[in-house]
């Protein structure tokens, strides 16, 4: 019974985090590390609960009309590849924690700037998509999350997405890099957790919830606030212990 105090916050970071078409795998590493758990079983969760959330914004946000099929395929055919590889690797714990903390701080820092400028949509180069597809693809794979978290605030600091097409092209990036990465991990372990089973239900109430007022209504600030604190506070408790 333990486990069942984690899934209401749970479902509010889907929430949140499908409202701007990401699937949550910061945060759900994030509440995941508060509760102590281990990183052989915070990895191939998350990636689950990934690709859960990121496709109910996927389907949400291009329903209205967001998705760039020529935007996404580029980044997502370079990634692919390097998420897999990057899930085949079970890094010690100290060092993963450490990893971990680096995304859940660049997450906080993300989420506290504003949303986007509008802004005419430009073309990214091949060496662009090749270099930061590759990295984006294999700290995915490595950590356990599906790459928007960095794919997003690219999109939107070099001008290629507007902030509502930014998110269409970011959930099914982080699907498919989701689903790479649980491959890769699922070739180096014998079995996979089924925490993810008894998370998923209120993940996809809380996703699914996101996922529409994202994709129809206007951008939650503050909100994305309030969870740049939680990921904070739980960057601090990795680094002190």
């Amino acid at each position: 019974m333990e486990i069942y105090w984690i899934l209401l916050p749970m479902a509010l970071i889907a929430a949140l985090y499908a409202s701007v078409g990401h699937g949550g795998a910061s945060g759900y590493l994030a509440v995941m590390t508060l509760a102590g758990m281990a990183p052989e079983v915070m990895k191939p969760t998350a990636l689950c609960l990934n690709m859960v959330v990121s496709m109910l914004a996927l389907v949400a946000f291009g329903r209205a009309g967001y998705f760039r099929p020529g935007l996404f395929w580029p980044f997502a055919l370079v990634s692919i590849p390097f998420a897999f590889a990057g899930g085949r690797l079970n890094v010690d714990p100290g060092w993963f924690h450490a990893l971990v903390a680096v995304v859940l701080a660049f997450s906080a820092v993300r989420l506290c700037m504003p949303a986007a400028a509008p802004g005419g949509e430009k073309k990214p180069s091949f060496w662009i998509i090749a270099v930061t597809g590759s990295l984006m693809g294999f700290v995915s794979g490595l950590i356990g999350v599906g790459g928007g978290i960095f794919l997003t605030p690219l999109l939107l600091f070099f001008g290629w997405a507007r902030p509502k097409v930014a998110a269409a092209v970011s959930a099914p990036f982080i699907f498919v890099n989701s689903a790479a990465g649980l491959l890769g991990h699922s070739g180096a372990v014998e079995s996979l957790p089924m925490l993810w089973m008894v998370l998923a239900p209120a993940v996809l109430l809380g996703g699914y919830i996101g996922a529409r007022w994202g994709s129809g209504l206007a951008h939650p600030h503050q909100i994305r606030r309030a969870l740049a604190v939680v990921l904070v506070v739980a960057t601090l408790k990795i680094a002190f212990t």
